[in-house]
């Protein structure tokens, strides 16, 4: 086996930042397997005052279409931590969907190794198995292009206007290949709890990550565990944005994090 290519350094890992009045809280925010930056656009509309929408482009999607695709998933941690350093003097919030959240708590762990870093404030795992939980149906990893889009469509991952595009399409099922690898073999023997307060959130008719599956990320902190189920399959945070960003914005303030006179009007 070679080894996984390094992810190409990058200036900005960050795409389309966007935010109501002053920030108080940046929301860092990882897409789906093979998901772009652009998979947080439909949040704008319903963003309350006071919060900061920064949506992390990764390495081969998106506005970084030529870089290399990740393989691995420590690399990906690592470079991703050295590319939003800066990021991390607000308070900061991470949320991450599906392959995402996988991201998302490796990132937290990480973070919390080292000594003088800003931790976050919260950690929200979205439409994903909790780590401990096994995967549930068969893999994925190596299907072919047919069983690939026909899983995407059937989960919502895949507009039909794409099919018209078949050099996008090509790109997009790369890294849809290369996250999918990541997140399927990704399983731990027990429970890892991170310090931050950890927030699940799962799809009401989610049937790659079932409620079920998702409720036991309730064991990866010591604070009362808590999750929300919202309308909608896998692909929820784009198909119900609203419905989506009305539950992460109640977790946000239960934890303090939010006050309601910060809320956007109208």
């Amino acid at each position: 086996m070679t080894a996984p290519d390094p992810v190409t350094p990058a200036a900005r890992w960050i795409n389309a930042r966007y935010a109501v009045g002053q920030p108080r809280l940046r929301m860092l925010c990882l897409p789906h397997a093979g998901g772009s930056s652009a998979a947080f656009s439909g949040w704008r509309p319903y963003l309350p005052e006071g919060v900061e929408l920064a949506p992390l482009e990764l390495p081969g999607r998106g506005s970084r279409i030529d870089e290399p695709v990740p393989g691995a998933l420590e690399p990906l941690v690592e470079a991703l931590l050295d590319g939003i350093r800066g990021e991390l003097t607000l308070p900061y919030v991470l949320f991450g969907h599906s392959f995402g959240a996988v991201v998302a708590y490796e990132l937290t762990r990480r973070i919390e190794r080292e000594d003088g870093l800003q931790a976050p404030v919260a950690l929200l795992v979205s439409g994903s198995r909790a780590p401990h939980v096994p995967l549930g149906r068969e893999p994925l990893t190596g299907s072919d292009d047919t069983r690939l889009v026909a899983w995407l469509r059937g989960s919502g991952g895949l507009p039909e206007q794409l099919l018209e595009f078949p050099d996008f399409l090509r790109d997009l099922l790369h890294a849809v290949r290369a996250d999918l690898e990541i997140a399927e073999r990704y399983l731990l023997d027990r429970p890892a709890p991170v310090r931050c307060p950890v927030v699940a959130f799962a799809g009401a008719d989610d049937e790659v990550s079932t409620p079920a599956q998702v409720e036991p990320w309730g064991a990866y902190t010591s604070a009362p565990p808590r999750m929300r189920v919202v309308p909608g399959g896998h692909s929820y945070p784009q198909s119900h944005p609203e419905a989506t960003l009305t539950a992460v914005v109640a977790e946000l303030r239960r934890l303090g994090l939010l006050g309601a006179q910060r809320d956007r009007q109208g």
